[in-house]
């Protein structure tokens, strides 16, 4: 099996660099609009037949390089094919925040603490934090295309890390855990020796705090979703990075963990009454499913 991980690296530009990478940012957001606008006009999700109708508006209007150029369609293309895949109807697709992808080795490459990263104006150079990041450079990693982020100020590169791993063998196995995720409990445990614990999440208290702002048209009150919403998210991963972590270290090494099936599951859920469909859909059950790379 593989592992896969996001490393959230973040890098120290100077105040130049940052303009640079700003504008480098900006430029590809807008770009990836562009070309949505063209594939939602046309429903054309062909890299080539884009090129065609996209490449030069790209490099002169928007002074993207030929390589970002070519990365801009793959994104458009990859949000689309994502939206479609995902059951939604034909609607436009348009990028919000300020990313840029870069693909490894083409547009980004890591050595000795410093990274080197495609801007509009060529190559930068620029240090990245190196702490606690010691162990993907020992040879058995890959690194995946990156996307480098603008937050709070502050730049990061986060890169997909892939790992291969020896599976278990059967023969090894002592311990059947089932783990089934759900509304009522967020996941609940059964082992081979009959016993039995639940989780239960806290999604309605956001759902009431947002119902209690929603009256008030107040700046502050608009404000607040929004930083609960943050909240929220930062409260799930915290939570099941918690449930995962707990769960491989209270049953060890020969363990084979079997979890729920839940592909197709938004669909189903999002036919419930809308009044419930905030309960059904708003938990990260994927992220939770990445209990496997704990596991290995």
């Amino acid at each position: 099996m593989e592992i896969i991980l996001t490393a959230k690296v973040k890098i120290t530009p100077t105040e130049k660099q940052q303009t640079l990478l700003q504008h480098t940012l900006q430029a590809y957001r807008k770009g990836c609009n562009y070309v949505s606008e063209v594939i939602y006009t046309t429903k054309n999700l062909v890299q080539a037949r884009l090129h065609t109708a996209t490449y030069r508006p790209l490099r002169e209007q928007f002074g993207l390089r030929s390589q970002m150029a070519q990365s801009v369609m793959k994104t458009a293309i990859a949000r689309y094919k994502s939206t479609i895949e995902n059951g939604h109807e034909w609607t436009k697709v348009t990028f919000m925040k300020a990313e840029l992808d870069l693909v490894w080795n083409r547009d980004y490459s890591l050595v000795r603490g410093v990274v080197s990263v495609n801007t509009l104006a060529g190559r930068i150079k620029v240090p990245f934090a190196t702490k606690k990041m010691e162990h993907f450079f020992d040879g058995t990693w890959a690194f995946g295309t990156a996307k480098t982020v603008h937050k709070h100020g502050k730049f990061f590169l986060h890169i997909p890390m892939t790992k291969s791993t020896l599976e278990s063998q059967w023969e090894h196995i002592k311990e059947i855990v089932g783990v089934d995720m759900g509304v009522n409990f967020l996941l609940s445990v059964y082992d081979s020796h009959g016993q039995a614990w639940s989780i239960k999440g806290r999604r309605a208290h956001y759902k009431q705090l947002r119902r209690h702002l929603q009256p008030r048209q107040t700046p502050s009150a608009r404000q607040r979703p929004k930083q609960i919403g943050q909240r929220e998210t930062r409260g799930m991963t915290d939570v099941n990075h918690q449930i995962s972590k707990a769960l491989v270290e209270r049953y060890g090494a020969h363990t084979l963990f079997v979890l729920e099936e839940l592909t197709g599951v938004r669909g189903a859920t999002e036919k419930v009454q809308k009044r419930h469909r905030y309960e059904f859909v708003s938990w990260a059950y994927y992220q939770l499913r990445q209990i496997a790379y704990k596991a290995a």
